[in-house]
């Protein structure tokens, strides 16, 4: 364990990894891709018996009526905690999302509030297409950091056939081309062509 997980203020990206600010400490460190993986707050989603909500549109309806919050994440009153996040979210799956989630929830709500970072203004102006947010915004943004896994490894390979079935062109290995060059129609390999050989000069 590298003791790194939790939720951190993302100031800046870079190739191999992103530099993060500590909301208990406010420790600024380098957090390596390879190690971690480092979700955007607004990218996580609450699990309803419709339509999944962004955990940042929860945040902000605890917001409008966070006067308990404080008091359940000090008791451990798992009845409470439900009763209330009902009142948040009333539709929440509850076969799906644990107390243990909720927990988590309050606490980030919390330490997010204590940050003064329950600001997420910059996400209703961002652009359809979120690759094409201005870079100022990570400097505002929040991200999830946790211990990589052997588990993230068929997740990209499913986000690779799901980028084929969309219509993206995927990629040809050089070598597999090379190969289907050098075969005959009836896919037979076709003899390497020898090189001809150099005509000798005339004597003078």
């Amino acid at each position: 364990m590298t003791g790194l997980g939790g939720l951190y203020q993302l100031m800046s990206t870079k190739n191999d990894g992103a530099i993060v600010r500590s909301l208990v400490d406010k420790s600024v460190k380098f957090v390596s891709a390879r190690i971690h993986h480092i979700t955007p707050l607004e990218s996580i989603e609450i699990y309803t018996t419709g339509e999944n909500v962004r955990l940042h549109e929860v945040l902000e309806k605890i917001k409008e009526n966070d006067g308990q919050v404080k008091e359940l994440n000090s008791k451990k009153d798992d009845k409470a905690i439900k009763a209330y996040f009902k009142t948040v979210l009333p539709d929440f799956d509850e076969e799906r999302v644990y107390t243990s989630d909720i927990r988590k929830i309050l606490k980030w709500y919390e330490l997010l509030k204590n940050n003064d970072l329950l600001k997420f203004e910059y996400l209703k102006a961002q652009p359809e297409d979120e690759t094409e947010a201005p870079a100022a915004v990570a400097a505002e943004e929040v991200a999830v950091v946790e211990e990589a896994t052997e588990e993230a490894k068929p997740k990209k390979k499913a986000a690779a056939k799901k980028a084929v079935a969309e219509g993206e062109e995927k990629p040809v290995k050089k070598a597999a081309a090379k190969k289907k060059a050098a075969t005959t129609e009836d896919g037979e390999e076709k003899p390497a062509k020898k090189a001809a050989p150099k005509k000798k000069k005339e004597e003078a």
